[in-house]
């Protein structure tokens, strides 16, 4: 070994993924030069400093999204641009991701990022309520186009954890900003959307949304049946990094079992939600959350992970597919059959789950631990469950409807 005595590149490390000790093989203290250069050691996965900046930077996209979602959902009563307007937000929010290199460009584009998606989920799901009257067809469809969100929320994580872990940083945004760039491009020749004739009713304010109590159950599950995803999308990571030294490329694939569940859940759902009811649907929904996420700890692998993650994911689904069409259906009962606002609420409901849940989850992980978060969201979920019930079937209100008709369509009403 004297070869390796007089090169201090003989000094060849061992690093444990469950420490950052040091341990040296082929080393002779006798032999050691006397001044040797400490060798690079490869880098290990290591949690960022604060969580509470990382659950902010998560949150921050669907923060501007609540505060957009009021304005986007009266425009949409008149409107069709928004939806390729969101997809043209997303490709430049998503060509600031490639190249950012600060905490504050990254917070920047997440916010951008918010207004695009604000204008193109609230337009998507307007319109298909819009199209789809009967409430069973529009259940369906509302499914499917979950089911396309899911399929987002399937490949995004993998495929952008392993191309980081591989390629880089920038590959996985440029590849995303290509892919929306495309999608605008067919919206502007197959949707051509262009200013359309105003609705021949107005639409119910959204104040006067807020005030149903009915909505306001509805929204509440979309809020914390997402809220135990969004809690765990920070959270997750660096925990599995601080007990499991999982790799970059494992920290996507964690989230892998809950897209699967969240894809078949919503296809699923989309239909049979209409025939076992959806207020059930959203109940059992809603337990099946609180009862995943509070198991999600107990994971003392990548592997144990799975169950529990596939069982939030099919849970979610569950609430997500019969709660959206839900709130249709409420308008249509209760109100003006105008969407836009409806769905305004529904998608800010959904986003102040991802805005709250990163922000706060960040923050409580760091202070009591991810298990007690764990814990605490589960229990919240299981607690508000029982609030469907209210659900089963919600009074209407079409003598405000009638009065509100003139003379003429108010007799030919009552004689059919």
């Amino acid at each position: 070994r004297t070869s390796q005595s007089n090169a201090p590149a003989a000094f060849s490390s061992i690093v444990s993924l469950y420490d950052n000790t040091v341990r040296s093989s082929g080393y002779n203290a006798t032999a050691r030069s006397p001044d040797p250069t400490p060798p690079a050691l490869s880098p290990t996965p290591t949690p960022p400093a604060n969580l509470s900046e990382l659950g902010m930077l998560f949150a921050s996209k669907a923060a501007v999204q609540v505060i957009t979602n009021p304005f986007i959902g009266p425009l949409m009563n008149r409107y069709q641009i928004p939806i390729f307007a969101g997809f043209c937000i997303m490709f430049m929010s998503t060509i600031m991701f490639a190249f950012s290199s600060s905490y504050t460009l990254l917070f920047l584009a997440r916010s951008l990022q918010g207004v695009g998606s604000a204008c193109s989920s609230v337009a998507g799901m307007g319109m298909l309520a819009s199209v789809y009257t009967d409430d069973a067809e529009r259940g369906h469809a509302i499914g499917i186009a979950l089911g396309g969100l899911a399929m987002g929320v399937l490949v995004g994580p993998p495929f952008g954890s392993v191309l980081y872990e591989f390629v880089g940083k920038t590959a996985p945004f440029l590849i995303l900003a290509f892919l929306a760039l495309f999608d605008g491009a067919l919206q502007l020749f197959v949707l051509k959307p262009t200013k359309v004739e105003p609705e021949s009713q107005k639409g119910t304010p959204l104040l006067t949304l807020l005030k149903d109590p009915y909505i306001l159950i509805a929204a509440g599950a979309i809020c914390f049946g997402n809220m135990g995803i969004a809690m765990m999308e920070p959270t997750l990571p660096i925990w599995m990094m601080e007990t499991m030294c999982a790799r970059k490329w494992q920290l996507g694939i964690a989230f892998l079992p809950a897209s699967i569940s969240y894809l078949i859940g919503t296809n699923i759902f989309g239909k049979l939600a209409h025939k076992m009811g959806r207020w059930l649907c959203a109940l059992i929904g809603m337990v099946m959350v609180g009862v995943s996420v509070v198991c999600v700890p107990f994971a003392s692998s990548i592997n144990g992970l799975i169950v529990p993650n596939f069982g939030v994911g099919f849970a979610i689904g569950m609430v997500d597919s019969s709660m959206m069409p839900i709130m249709g259906y409420l308008v249509d009962l209760r109100h003006v059959s105008v969407y836009g606002s409806v769905y305004a609420i529904a998608d800010v409901a959904f986003c102040m789950g991802f805005a709250l849940g990163p922000s706060i989850g960040g923050s409580i992980a760091e202070t009591i631990g991810f298990a007690w978060l764990m814990t605490i969201i589960g229990i919240v979920d299981i607690c508000f469950a029982p609030l469907c019930l209210f659900l089963r079937n919600p009074p209407g209100q079409e003598e405000k409807i009638v009065s509100s008709q003139s003379p003429s369509k108010t007799t030919q009403r009552c004689q059919t």
